[in-house]
């Protein structure tokens, strides 16, 4: 079995433009800045072995608000940035569709983790969200948070 690094999008690879405490992806991939050190880390994690997986959540396609293309083109301008990536799995999601892939449900890393032979248990997440840790910890993964400082209840705790 392979290990991997799940990661989440935004707030943990590329700049998010919060309002109010609530982040928000960026909306073009003109507004896709990559934050500082992500690109050096991801080289380093990669020189590891380590298959290096982005997990999304993107309900604002569902909302209506933004657009399933859209959505694509930043994430084929994360990956052209980030040539380390292995792969992107999106949720295109919101949360009252009740679908398998919205994290906190691990849905995504259970799919990426089929389709690259991961050990899930030998795996990492790192997310700057509760959702993102609870996807991590429900998969099985070691997780890691970001504290972005948002205005929301931690729901669980990160292994670190």
């Amino acid at each position: 079995m392979r290990r991997a690094v799940f990661l989440d999008r935004d707030g943990v690879l590329n700049r998010t433009f919060v309002r109010d405490g609530v982040s928000y992806p960026p909306d073009s991939l003109a507004e896709l800045e990559i934050l500082p050190g992500v690109a050096e880390a991801l080289v380093l994690l990669a020189a590891h072995n380590l298959l290096l997986i982005v997990v999304t959540n993107q309900p604002d396609v569902a909302r209506g608000t933004q657009t399933r293309a859209a959505v694509e083109q930043i994430n084929e301008g994360l990956c052209a940035q980030l040539p380390q990536l292995t792969a992107v799995y999106t949720c295109f999601h919101d949360t009252p569709d009740g679908c398998a892939c919205r994290k906190p449900k691990p849905g995504l890393l259970v799919q990426a983790a089929s389709d690259y032979a991961i050990g899930l248990d030998h795996s990492f997440l790192v997310g700057d969200r509760w959702s993102d840790i609870a996807a991590g910890k429900a998969a099985g993964c070691t997780t890691f948070l970001v504290d972005a400082a948002y205005n929301q209840r931690q729901r669980c705790a990160p292994d670190y």
